[in-house]
């Protein structure tokens, strides 16, 4: 087996002299924690349990325990598991994931699913003799259901690691599967358990090619269907586990990194336990997923003693000048071989609807529009629900059977980002392309991000009609406008790529190394000369040639080309180069990127939003959201009804939104009332005072006995016509609303007490 870690046996082994080290590191007021970090990250596990049976002949003392008291925090902790055999640490982590009130049921999958069967039988025989207790019994008494039966099979050790396959068994294993999930009602846990959890990994890889093409999905998607909760999750695991190891560990570091705090177990365990098996290949799918070297990564997200040492485990920062290591760079080589390979099937969301009339669809948005006010969701219900040739049959209908424009009536019945989207759904694609350029130049500033991504990902048949469509909008052609609101070599690129000239067919091989050899020494020359060069390779060739070119340019240079691009260019530029070798590499993964950008942080930019959702709803859409779901571990569908108040292409106002246009109304109306309140309060204070003017001007003692009584009888009269009259509408309004019945009693209890006043 290829060592790929990045902690080895260091030369000129001393355990005496290692020991005598740590214990002077140690001795007298405080430690010398850089000798300490620095020694024990560069032993091997084996020599660092030499480390420890020395100690304790020279000192008589437990090196473990004389750690423990010196040091503290998470450093103490990673220090101490690094101490550990990988048989005692992996049983420790289970038996703390295990122990106590909770359960970690993610420490658990990690764990189990990742280790081979000897790595198991290792585990199990260490937990027995450290905790005196069978580690089966243990996680039966703390997990349930089809999720601990998976386990049970996982702990046994005993998948085939023959690697030998029968073809006839992957065959028969795919359709078990299928026929145990998505062809019948509920699903087989059972079959799931027994195939996932003993057949060998490259059989299984078989199983998992031949299943997509039985299900038309992937086992990942067909899990998620099927399954829920920790069960889903450990099989999800268990798949990523085959697929490739390092990518699932890559994928377990970055979730405990993002965001806000460090998951600090999950992060030790996994640089402890991997160092010495395959970092150097986690490294390499950690910046080819995520675009930072997990030593970047660490770095930001960590400090200290306790980063120093993470930093060491991890080994080196694959992002310096865009080099790889040189184990590394055959990892890089291949993921590029096994892309150029992968045969993706695009997927829309937006399929043409059965049945379709478009004379009733024609009548049926005419009648949401016509008299007061405007159907939205009936709009809405048709227009998505149409394909664009589709929805092109309607507005020709609409123009025929009622003599008006479509879009004039969409226009002024609709409004805002719901106006935008809705018109942007009934244009051509072309004219859409076309009006999303033309509103990337428009105005002050040039929307540079929207020029890239639309030049970048369109085929040469989509932009040759764009062009068409601009020049018989607009009255100019798209080359001039770029022209005039863009300069230099950025202004180039776009020229170059608004031609629609790109190669198309297969990679040349002979001539893609050639290209890969020309870019490689561009790297070496002048800035200007380097864009140039880059300029006339990727934006003429074909995308699968392109695919080669970037997999010879890591066997030439050593050297990933996202980060030569990173690294030696800048501006516009840059982020135009960047856009097509991402588009190359996984243009689905590039969209997912754009659309998270787009609703990320404060603000959204519905724009872009609108431009991707719209041109892609018909091409590729379903693999965009499968990219954002396992990039971003949320859906796009959640992210766009947190973000926006558009739910995936149907535009249904979010139930955030609901409240607020509900809260909006509701401090209206009590506006209203309080405003109906101040007049009638006003006007029962002009009787009053007219009733004591009268009061005051009588000259009789029987007048002045009945006069109050019937200023009295005024004021209790016009309190009863302001409680009634409040009451009732707080009674529509405010129904059950406490602060809406003691505001509406307040006049009637204020006129009570005057009336009062005045009859004595």
């Amino acid at each position: 087996m290829v060592f790929r870690g990045t902690i080895s046996d260091a030369p000129d082994f001393d355990p005496s002299v290692d020991a005598e080290t740590l214990y002077n590191a140690m001795k007298g007021i405080g430690s010398d924690k850089e000798t300490i970090l620095d020694l024990i990250t560069s032993r091997s596990n084996a020599q660092r349990q030499e480390v420890i049976s020395a100690y304790k002949c020279s000192f008589g003392q437990d090196l473990i325990e004389d750690l423990k008291y010196e040091l503290t925090g998470k450093f103490e902790r990673l220090i101490v598991c690094l101490m550990r055999t990988p048989p005692y640490h992996d049983a420790k982590e289970i038996h703390d994931a295990v122990k106590g009130a909770g359960t970690n049921e993610r420490c658990l999958i990690e764990v189990l699913v990742s280790r081979n069967n000897k790595q198991m039988q290792d585990m199990v025989a260490a937990y027995k003799d450290a905790y005196g207790r069978d580690i089966e019994e243990d996680v039966i008494a703390d997990t349930s259901g089809h999720f601990k039966k998976m386990l049970v099979v996982l702990l046994q050790g005993t998948r085939d690691e023959s690697g030998v396959v029968d073809a006839d068994l992957v065959q028969q294993d795919a359709q078990d599967l299928y026929a145990a999930g998505e062809e019948k009602w509920g699903t087989d846990e059972a079959t799931f358990i027994m195939i996932l959890g003993n057949r060998s990994v490259t059989h299984l890889r078989m199983v998992f090619d031949e299943y997509e093409k039985i299900a038309e999905m992937s086992i990942e998607d067909s899990i998620k269907n099927e399954l829920s909760g920790d069960f889903e999750r450990l099989m999800l695991a268990v798949v990523q586990c085959i697929r490739s190891v390092p990518m699932f560990f890559a994928k377990c570091l970055y979730k405990s990194m993002k965001g806000l705090g460090t998951a600090d177990n999950t992060l030790i365990r996994i640089m402890i336990s991997r160092s010495e098996i395959d970092m150097l290949d986690i490294r390499e799918c950690f910046r080819l997923r995520y675009e930072k070297s997990l030593y970047n990564m660490i770095k930001d997200d960590t400090s200290g003693d306790y980063k120093k040492t993470l930093l060491n485990l991890c080994g080196g920062d694959d992002d310096l000048a865009g080099e790889f290591f040189p184990e590394a760079a055959q990892i890089a080589y291949k993921m590029w071989e096994l892309s150029a390979m992968t045969k993706v099937q695009m997927r829309p969301t937006v399929r043409p609807a059965p049945d379709f009339d478009p004379a009733a669809d024609a009548q049926a948005l005419r009648k949401a529009m016509k008299g007061f006010g405007t159907d939205e969701d009936a709009i809405i219900d048709i227009v998505a629900q149409r394909s664009n040739a589709q929805r092109q049959e309607i507005r020709q209908a609409f123009k025929s059977l009622l003599g008006r424009d479509l879009m004039k009536d969409l226009k002024s019945e609709l409004s805002k980002n719901l106006e935008r989207l809705i018109i942007g759904l009934m244009l051509t694609p072309a004219e859409f392309d076309a009006k999303m350029m033309k509103k990337a130049m428009e105005g002050a500033g040039t929307d540079e991000h929207a020029l890239i991504e639309i030049l970048v990902t369109r085929k040469n048949e989509e932009i040759q009609a764009m062009n068409a469509a601009y020049r018989e909008g607009y009255k100019k052609s798209l080359e001039d406008a770029i022209h005039s609101d863009t300069s230099g070599h950025f202004c180039r690129i776009l020229v170059s790529l608004v031609q629609g000239a790109r190669e198309e067919g297969p990679a040349d091989v002979e001539r893609a190394c050639a290209d890969a050899q020309e870019l490689a020494d561009a790297c070496n020359a002048e800035s200007d000369e380097m864009e140039m060069k880059f300029m006339s390779i990727l934006c003429t060739r074909s995308f699968p040639h392109l695919r080669r070119v970037f997999q010879e340019f890591v066997k030439c240079t050593n050297k990933d080309i996202e980060q030569i691009i990173k690294k030696e260019m800048s501006g516009d530029v840059k982020n135009a180069f960047y856009a097509i070798v991402r588009s190359v590499k996984n243009q689905p993964s590039y969209f997912a990127d754009r659309l998270y950008k787009a609703m990320k942080g404060l603000g959204t930019d519905d724009r872009a939003l609108i431009r991707i959702m719209v041109s892609r709803s018909e091409v590729d859409l379903f693999n965009i959201r499968k990219e954002f779901k396992e990039t971003h571990d949320v859906s796009l569908h959640e992210f766009i009804q947190v973000e926006t108040m558009i739910v995936s292409l149907r535009l249904r106002p979010t139930n955030t939104l609901a409240k607020l246009i509900v809260f909006s109304s509701y401090l209206c109306v009590c506006h209203v009332i309080l405003l109906v309140f101040l007049f009638f309060f006003l006007f029962f204070l002009c009787c009053l005072f007219v009733a004591l003017c009268e009061h005051a001007s009588a000259d009789t003692s029987q007048q002045q006995q009945q006069r109050p009584s019937n200023a009295a009888a005024v004021v209790r009269w016009w309190g009863t016509v302001i409680y009634s009259f409040l009451r009732w509408t707080a009674g529509m309004w405010l129904p059950h609303s406490c602060l809406g019945i003691s505001l509406t009693q307040l006049p009637l209890r204020i006129c009570c007490v005057i009336g009062w006043r005045l009859q004595r």
